[in-house]
């Protein structure tokens, strides 16, 4: 199996991008249940599908009471998640309270890790490591084109929006995709390159 996309060409004149095609990401009209993630998790492991239903459902409970505290999460190989708000702006720096927060929303930055790609030599004879951060969740995902008109092409950048609400946004920078591409609707920014020794 794998990660769906269709062929798009931008459209807006005004963009330096403008008539180039992009790899848009497209899923599919059925989600993944918990009863269906139950069943896929027993096969993983030596738990009863009931009991990792009755989990699953109190994790949603146990993240709202540590939320309410402030708290950030982190679930191992999976990654953190933590509040997130917009504010209005205002003027003078008294007006600015609890009461100028709008929209809140759920921030999640998948967990990371360095995977080696090459190396190389340097002038003074020592060896330099190169590899890349990757997002643990989806370094395996395989890519594939469809022509499957049933599948839905969602906009990351208008959900986002819609989810902003107006004003300023706090805690943004590991909301959605983590690495915005500067190409439209590709579903997300790659891996990041890093230099190591």
């Amino acid at each position: 199996m794998s990660q769906k996309y269709i062929k798009t060409q931008n459209k807006n004149n005004q963009s330096a991008a403008y008539g180039k095609y992009y790899a848009q990401a497209v899923y599919d009209t059925k989600f993944i249940e918990t009863e269906e993630l139950a069943s896929f998790i027993q096969t993983q492991a030596s738990v009863k599908k009931s009991d990792i239903i009755a989990v699953l459902q109190e994790l949603g409970e146990a993240m709202k009471h540590f939320f309410e505290l402030g708290q950030k999460i982190h679930l191992n190989g999976i990654g953190i998640f933590k509040v997130g708000f917009s504010a209005i702006g205002v003027v003078k720096k008294e007006d600015c309270s609890a009461a100028t927060i709008t929209t809140r929303r759920v921030l999640f930055q998948p967990e990371t890790e360095r995977v080696v790609v090459g190396q190389e030599k340097k002038p003074d004879g020592s060896i330099k490591q190169k590899y890349v951060i990757a997002k643990t969740l989806v370094k395996d995902v395989i890519f594939e084109e469809t022509h499957d008109n049933s599948m839905n092409v969602e906009d990351e950048d208008e959900e986002e929006a819609n989810n902003a609400g107006g004003g300023s946004s706090t805690g943004s920078e590991t909301g959605g995709s983590e690495n915005p591409s500067p190409t439209p609707g590709n579903g997300g920014g790659g891996d990041d390159p890093v230099d190591g020794d």
